[in-house]
């Protein structure tokens, strides 16, 4: 009976964060009220339109420069260097899994995507869990999930993050299987590999980051 009273504790205060904190419930509402009061109906169509416009505009403003703060702050933490070292230590399937797990939270976009690609290869980790890492990163990033949690709720995220990291790591692993290695361009494989020292950022150093 406890545990059944806890679980339902749990499932009304997802709701209730899902509700009210991702999808902004309230600001629909108090959106509505100010329309109202502006004198257009908000049953019609141009006042469902424009109490929509307005509530979407403002609430993917607000997720988005909270979120890019956020996972800037996360992010100041897994320099290239650092997860360079991080996915260097293990071997076969867990360091696939390891990837994929690493790139959700190093929400590198996909104009990185390159210049980290040369430099992973050219500190020697394996093709395979390189891609693992580069598929991971822009497709099950922590922005993702919380703007889709917002709209769709946490279930169907679930699924659309588990479903992200199985893609990466059956890519990951299909990568290495198939010897991809010897497309590589000879440049990269023979580009110098420069072990940069990784700053230690104080916690205002990393607030600045995530503010800039």
């Amino acid at each position: 009976m406890q545990i059944y009273r806890y679980g339902k504790k749990m499932s009304d205060l997802l709701k209730f964060f899902q509700e009210q904190v991702l999808s902004m419930k309230f600001l629909n509402e108090l959106i509505g009220q100010v329309i109202l009061k502006a004198g257009v109906d908000t049953s019609s169509k141009l006042g469902d339109a424009v109490q929509f416009f307005l509530y979407d505009t403002i609430k993917i403003f607000i997720l988005l420069v909270s979120m890019i703060f956020i996972i800037s702050y996360i992010q100041s933490y897994f320099p290239p260097e650092r997860s360079r070292q991080i996915l260097g230590k293990y071997k076969g399937i867990l360091s696939y899994t390891i990837a994929a797990l690493l790139g959700t939270v190093t929400p590198f976009c996909s104009c990185s995507s390159i210049p980290l690609f040369i430099g992973f290869i050219s500190a020697g980790l394996p093709l395979g869990v390189v891609f693992a890492f580069l598929i991971s990163s822009p497709l099950v990033d922590l922005g993702s999930i919380v703007l889709l949690s917002s709209m769709f709720g946490f279930k169907i995220t679930f699924v659309y993050v588990v479903l992200g990291l199985i893609f990466a790591v059956i890519g990951g692993a299909l990568i290495d299987k198939l010897k991809m290695e010897k497309y590589i361009a000879s440049f990269i494989t023979k580009n110098p590999y420069l072990n940069n020292e990784i700053a230690n950022l104080s916690k205002k150093e990393r607030i600045n980051f995530a503010k800039e």
